[in-house]
């Protein structure tokens, strides 16, 4: 089905045509149309079209409103004060536009004529180290930037940079060598035991194989020359000590997806392409930066500087693409990605869900690849930047020992209080033991999700679980309840069936549910041009609100109403349904039926 225009967009489309009649001169001019508390829409570029035209503005809003063609949509249009105009639609067009949606399994949301391929870096662990609380944004916001990027349209390709190369590998390696059984899971394990079990063995193994061999290096200085030795090797590529680092790979990789199965995240294994992935790249990507002048060798090292970025000595901070040593920094491995994901990938975008604190670094390997010429006007790069999780005291979150916050820890404990306040509340829906467990786990993760996302990505945010699994507030929780309480009302509502009748006039809260309802793929839009995901959930939010006010005005079951306004009431309620559910899973949020 074809998309379906917004209330907005017609109305705009109205006064843009009417104002070009008015003012030819103005060509294709902007109306400037936005939402209003005086009416439903005001358009406020009639002001400055007047100025630049020397026209009273007054006037000429009076000249557009005569000229404009209502076409049904336009109930009421007045100007006010200096030249705004102050409009409002029918009801039998807002219910009209409602239908259109339903009737469209992807809610009239359009495709964008300009999607192009879009490759997001993010959720990055390293291997063979615990993901801690300092994991969870990265996962999460390119989990669901994943999403609503590809519900417009764009085709995305996943990448998960994991840390998987570099000179601690040496020393876990060689351990490993002389200690052989110390990966070794288990004897008699179930073939089919779950993921959750697997994952925190291969956690232990790994751990206590790092502490080992971390104790063996600092204590035993002939283990440390051979542990060098062996990354030497490593580099080289010999068959053994590469088949024993690709256990580490393999072993972590059963770790990661434990936790990302916990976060309810899909991760495939060929979107998982680490720093080795572009290991045979390097040598190359540094002789194309210094045969093109981009890069410059200085005291032995391959740089890059930058006027504007100083050290604070006030000399040029370079960025370092090979050490004077011959080993390669972060930026090879970052510019030969770029290589590849342009090239190789055709991507037009390149998204990079990375802290805040990478950024200097980020922006010199971004100016870098442009100089290079591998990034231009037709291929961008962005960072998504995000801020730092903290505790309820405003400090980075840590335990109470001063401890970096294991993420499995944090949902485990997310899932234990969430499976608390969905208990307390099952006797009134009579939610068996499994579904009280198993929505304990939606609310739970869903409320880790939520909180991060409702934030700008950009700003830190206090981790407060007591707030996060609140009934009431913006929370996940919160809309959760609010697309189970509709989901009851419709299998409360017996024979009676949604039914748009646009006949009818709406009650104030029915038009405004109605009227937000309507901006849905409108926001979409805008969440994806602007990889805003907490903009969705803002509009989820206001989505709930406004649906808990119509369902205290607006009598849908008990009271039973007149069968036409019933009818029109379960209607709202069931496309209401239907965008939450929608909106929640592009934030990876899960909304359960009963509740």
């Amino acid at each position: 089905m074809a998309s379906v225009p917004s209330l907005a967009s017609s109305v705009h489309q109205r006064v843009a045509d009417a104002l070009a009649s008015a003012l030819p001169e103005a060509g294709a001019a902007d109306p400037l149309l936005r939402r209003s508390d005086r009416a439903d829409f005001q358009a406020n570029g009639i002001l400055a079209l007047a100025k630049k035209a020397k026209a009273n503005p007054r006037e000429l809003a009076t000249t557009v409103v005569g000229g404009l063609d209502k076409g049904g949509v336009i109930e009421e249009i007045e100007v006010s004060g200096p030249g705004f105009l102050n409009i409002t639609v029918s009801d039998r067009a807002i219910i009209e536009t409602l239908a259109a949606r339903a009737g469209d399994d992807r809610l009239g949301v359009p495709v964008s004529p300009t999607a192009g391929t879009t490759v997001i870096d993010y959720a990055q662990p390293n291997v063979a180290k615990e993901m801690h609380v300092g994991h969870l944004r990265s996962a999460v916001i390119g989990a669901a930037m994943v999403e609503i990027l590809e519900f417009t349209g764009e085709t995305v390709v996943r990448r998960h940079h994991i840390g998987d190369w570099g000179t601690q590998f040496g020393m876990l390696i060689q351990y490993l060598i002389e200690h052989p059984h110390e990966l070794d899971h288990k004897t008699g394990t179930d073939a089919t035991a779950d993921v959750q079990a697997s994952g925190e063995e291969a956690m232990s193994n790994l751990n206590r194989l790092y502490k080992a061999s971390r104790a063996l290096f600092d204590a035993d200085e002939e283990f440390k020359t051979r542990a060098r030795a062996r990354v030497v090797d490593l580099q080289a590529g010999d068959e053994e000590t590469l088949a024993l680092w690709q256990r580490f790979v393999d072993e972590s990789k059963i770790y990661f997806y434990s936790v990302f199965n916990k976060l309810d995240m899909d991760i495939q294994d060929p979107d998982v392409v680490g720093e080795s992935g572009y290991n045979d790249m390097l040598v190359e990507t540094c002789r194309l930066l210094e045969e093109s002048g981009v890069a410059v060798r200085s005291n032995g090292a391959l740089c890059v500087f930058f006027d504007e970025y100083k050290g604070p000595d006030g000399n040029p901070t370079p960025l370092i693409v090979q050490k004077s040593d011959g080993g390669f920094g972060y930026a090879a491995t970052d510019l030969s990605a770029i290589r590849d994901r342009v090239g190789n990938l055709k991507a037009d975008t390149l998204i990079y869900v990375v802290d805040a604190r990478q950024s200097l670094h980020f922006k010199m390997v971004f100016e870098t690849a442009r100089r290079a010429g591998w990034l231009n006007e037709d291929t961008k790069a962005v960072q998504l930047a995000f801020g730092t999780v903290l505790g309820k005291d405003g400090k980075p979150f840590k335990t109470r020992e001063g401890e970096t916050v294991r993420l499995v820890d944090l949902l485990d404990e997310a899932v234990e209080r969430a499976t608390a306040v969905v208990r307390d509340k099952a006797d009134k829906v009579g939610l068996t033991e499994e579904e009280i467990v198993e929505n304990g786990q939606y609310v739970g993760i869903g409320a880790v999700k939520y909180a991060d996302l409702s934030t700008s990505a950009a700003r830190d945010y206090k981790f407060d679980l007591d707030q996060m699994v609140s009934l009431n507030g913006d929370t996940s929780v919160y809309l959760q309840y609010a697309y189970a309480r509709i989901r009851s009302i419709m299998r409360n509502a017996g024979d009676r069936k949604p039914v748009a009748h646009p006949e009818l006039e709406l009650a104030p809260a029915e038009r405004a549910l109605g009227l937000h309802l309507d901006g849905f793929g409108e926001l979409i839009a805008e969440a994806a041009a602007e990889y805003a995901p907490h903009k969705l959930a803002a509009y989820l939010y206001q989505l709930a609100s406004l649906y808990t006010t119509f369902y205290d005005q607006c009598p849908v079951v008990r009271p039973e109403p007149e069968p036409v306004v019933g009818e029109n009431r379960l209607f709202l309620c069931d496309l209401t349904a239907r965008t939450l559910s929608k909106g929640m899973s592009l934030l990876g949020i899960r909304t359960p039926e009963r509740l």
